[in-house]
């Protein structure tokens, strides 16, 4: 069918998609089953590239149909052109993962790998000089991109079938500091200033509380209130010398 193009995955199998960075597809399952011959041996490659890039007109393959090498580098993130962001197996369309084994929760990270590609996901690549597979690296946020599959004949290393360029994906905004809202439940100003005044008053009810209990202690700790008393009471409980007649 030449009208498929990725997918961006669907939202129960990929919470937050796309990210700042990242966007999940949906992999080709089953697109390339009239493309594939017997005893011959197939990869598929997913290009990216910027929308501003009018990524519609570019061509993924040479004059001899060989798929493009370009690298993530080599066109600037995807604005000079598509660059080669994965390659993996062709899915394979006669037993795919079931998709009711995601409610497992030991099951739910194989079955999100078979069946979805996240691109960008991976932050090390660019920077590794060691690093030799086709390198991932992060999107930039904030920009629009579209995707391509290709079916690359292994033997011959010739494109043998591919999609259409997605549809536009956009990748999340970076929220400025000053717009991030830090209050619980979005609260009103009218809230706010009725929590602050609440808080005022308790406050200067514990220290109410407090001053009266500290006062209390302070008096029935002081020794010379004490001292006082039993000296009146003494004088008081002290018989009176009786002056004589004579």
């Amino acid at each position: 069918d030449q009208s498929l193009k990725p997918q961006i995955a669907a939202p129960h199998l990929a919470v937050n998609n796309p990210t700042l960075t990242t966007v999940a597809l949906e992999k080709p399952f089953c697109m390339f089953d009239n493309s594939l011959g017997p005893n011959k041996s197939y990869v598929v490659y997913l290009y990216a590239m910027k929308e501003s890039a009018s990524a519609i007109s570019f061509l993924v393959t040479d004059n001899s149909s060989k798929p493009l090498n370009s690298t993530f580098q080599k066109t600037s993130g995807g604005q000079l052109g598509p660059y080669k962001a994965a390659l993996f197996k062709v899915p394979d369309c006669a037993s795919p993962p079931r998709l009711a084994d995601v409610g497992d929760v030991n099951k739910v990270s194989d079955v999100l790998k078979q069946y979805l590609f996240r691109v960008g996901d991976d932050v090390t690549c660019l920077y590794d000089p060691n690093f030799l597979a086709v390198c991932n690296p992060p999107l930039a946020p904030d920009t629009t991109y579209r995707f391509k599959y290709v079916l690359v004949d292994s033997t011959e290393g010739i494109m043998k079938d591919q999609t259409l360029w997605s549809d536009p994906i956009k990748t999340r905004r970076v929220k400025l500091p000053l717009r991030i809202d830090t209050w619980p439940g979005r609260r009103s100003g009218g809230m706010i200033v009725i929590t602050s005044i609440l808080s005022v008053l308790m406050f200067l009810l514990l220290a109410g509380l407090l001053a009266s209990v500290s006062s209390a202690v302070m008096r029935s700790e002081d020794p010379s209130a004490g001292t006082k008393h039993m000296s009146q009471t003494i004088q008081q409980s002290e018989p009176r010398p009786q002056l004589s007649s004579e």
